[in-house]
């Protein structure tokens, strides 16, 4: 090979996946917080190709626009190429090859439904097909059902891959399985795929009939391979087992790095989120999407988090929060919910039965317990009593309710926006304000208590 030829690897994603009865195209279902095909990108990507080709099928399913907004993610550039009918896997490759530059000298092909897949272990399956026809990943699981076997002959040459339908009852008796990876000269194969027929039991131009023609001058190699991390997946059974493997192996590669997991078991953390070393999640904790935690931080029991940061020594406490800002020692929960837009600054406290949406919380502010605080921004070393309630919507519109640095609002308070509480100001417990409070004024918004001597007698009982 040249030193100006490239590898490019061929990731097949045109498939519907009929099993998993579902109306989501197979490779966009997601395990561990990543689509199928996402998981699949990252580990190509990090193989040592030069460029990914994606083979979708037509129409408008997603999937070229989940390539699109991965392409950033990827270390070398990723494309599409329709396939116009789904006549099989040999049938994609056909058209991959032709959308392929001239510089390509060999080919990777990869399903886009393996999530399991490694990058060291496509690299391994580079190596082992260096200056040969044809390299193939198989495996020898106990139960090679669903998958093409390995033929070899007397002396263990591989001679062929005959699938599962087509399979004689001998051949199914055969444990080394085909998991449908290849690396591929390219000029031996173009012609080979090109003549590819459909004379099988499904009718459709399979790619491991390349394997016989390419093996016939004994220049096929196999890479071994365990079956766990080439699996496919075919249905939902299959897609919650492939999230359970992708968390264990993130969490153990987190309590390498320093992230104490008190109960594995019962922590799941998708792949792309982020832990410091020091940083503590306790049981039943959930953190997904782009969530970020800081060293010291502790994080559960009970908490639910998406696409939040967590600053240093922050303690989260049985709290669902989704795009929230959580700064360096802040306290949370338990049983909060913060919103999106949340932003919570240093040393800030939100307590139990607190509600939170588009609204900042000033650097060692307290909203306590049972308040709702939207559409709000919440000064430094405030306090928002228990029962406040900024009354942010009037039917129509969003308004902005603002309290003051080292401002105290009172229980049960109404804050009728658009409304200012000025800094130091005091409002009354039980107060409904309407007009804004001047700093340091005290507002109380409250009708005049009236006591009816003896009124009661006879009312109860």
């Amino acid at each position: 090979m040249a030193a100006h030829d490239t590898t490019a690897a061929v990731v097949l994603a045109a498939g519907r996946g009929t099993r998993f009865r579902s109306a989501l195209p197979k490779v966009l279902h997601r395990a561990a917080g990543r689509t199928l095909l996402g998981h699949v990108l990252a580990a190509v990507g990090a193989a040592g190709v030069d460029r990914i080709l994606v083979v979708v099928g037509p129409g408008p399913d997603g999937v070229a626009d989940e390539v699109a907004a991965l392409a950033d993610r990827l270390p070398v550039p990723v494309t599409t190429v329709v396939q116009p009918e789904p006549r099989g896997t040999g049938d994609a490759v056909d058209v991959a090859l032709a959308a392929l530059p001239p510089e390509v000298a060999r080919v990777m092909v990869v399903p886009g439904d393996t999530p399991l897949l490694t990058g060291p272990t496509l690299a391994g399956l580079l190596e082992a097909g260096a200056g040969r026809r044809m390299g193939l990943l198989v495996a020898v699981p106990e139960d090679a059902f669903g998958y093409g076997r390995v033929l070899r002959d007397a002396d263990g040459t591989i001679t062929g891959v005959v699938e599962e339908r087509d399979a004689t009852p001998e051949q199914r008796a055969l444990r080394e399985a085909n998991v449908g990876m290849y690396v591929f000269d390219r000029a031996e194969l173009t012609p080979v795929v090109a003549a590819l027929g459909t004379d099988n039991a499904q009718g459709e131009r399979y790619l491991t009939d390349v394997v016989g023609p390419l093996a016939a001058a004994g220049d096929a190699v196999a890479h071994v391979v365990d079956m766990a991390e080439v699996a496919g997946v075919n249905d939902r059974a299959q897609l919650a087992d492939a999230g359970v493997e992708l968390r264990r192996r993130h969490l153990r590669a987190l309590m390498r790095d320093g992230v104490g997991v008190v109960d594995p078991a019962h922590t799941y953390v998708d792949v792309d989120v982020a832990v410091a070393a020091d940083a503590t999640l306790l049981p039943g904790t959930i953190l997904e999407g782009a969530t970020r935690v800081a060293a010291g931080a502790v994080v559960g029991p009970n908490t639910h988090l998406t696409d939040c940061e967590v600053g240093e020594g922050a303690h989260v406490h049985s709290t669902r929060a989704d795009r929230a800002r959580i700064g360096a020692d802040v306290e949370v929960g338990p049983f909060a919910h913060l919103r999106p837009g949340t932003v919570l600054e240093v040393g800030a406290r939100v307590g139990a039965f607190v509600q939170t949406k588009n609204a900042t919380v000033g650097a060692g502010a307290k909203v306590p317990h049972l308040a709702y605080v939207g559409d709000a921004e919440v000064g430094a070393g405030a306090n928002v009593a228990c029962g406040v309630v900024t009354v942010n919507y009037d039917g129509r519109e969003k308004h902005r309710t603002v309290v003051g640095e080292g401002a105290f609002v009172g229980c049960g308070t109404m804050l009728v926006a658009p409304v200012e509480v000025g800094p130091g100001a005091y409002v009354a417990a039980g107060s409904t304000i309407t007009d804004d409070v001047p700093a340091e004024a005290l507002a109380i918004g409250r009708a005049r208590q009236v006591v009816k001597e003896g009124r009661a007698r006879g009312r109860l009982g």
